[in-house]
């Protein structure tokens, strides 16, 4: 059990539900957020929590909307089963509202089926201060080394589905 003031132990704490979207545009490239709240350059693809009897796909659309400003998106793919990562130990009672010791996530590839004129960072909570679209085999170099693994095997999991639909 923790005390309020100290740091709670790693292992006492669950893994926050969350959802992720590897979203795929008609060119075939995936979407990636700067985010604002880091003091070293962190990108990473949208995700969030899934709240109380929402789907995974629900999620989604919902954090989407929240995060870039459009849901125009259709699924793909869901991931079988679901990630897990660990924060580190400097962000553990820190990052996620201090309540978590990282992230389940559960991994959705999804078509953007709007312009780039949908897309703005500038939402009401915004947590993205640019955006742009990248080459799949690029995500892992601008991605913070804790999430490295976990983006490799959404890589692996999703690769056939990035390619130019036009």
């Amino acid at each position: 059990m923790t005390r309020q003031g100290l740091n709670p132990r790693h292992e006492d704490l669950p893994y926050r539900p969350c959802v992720g979207v590897m979203l795929i545009n008609q060119e075939g490239l995936v979407f990636v957020g700067r985010r604002i709240d880091q003091t070293i350059e962190g990108w990473q693809m949208p995700q969030g929590g899934i709240d109380l009897g929402e789907s995974p796909e629900q999620a989604a659309l919902r954090e989407l909307k929240e995060e870039i400003g459009t849901n125009k998106a259709e699924l793909l793919r869901e991931m079988a089963g679901w990630l897990e990562y660990d924060l580190p130990a400097h962000l553990v009672g820190v990052a996620l509202k201090g309540r978590y010791r990282g992230q389940r996530q559960k991994w959705l590839a999804m078509r953007f089926t709007g312009t780039d004129k949908d897309i703005d960072v500038a939402t009401e909570e915004p947590e993205f201060a640019d955006w742009k679209w990248l080459a799949m085999e690029a995500l892992p170099r601008l991605i913070v080394p804790f999430k490295r693994d976990t983006y490799a095997k959404v890589i692996e999991a999703f690769r056939d589905l990035a390619f130019p639909t036009a």
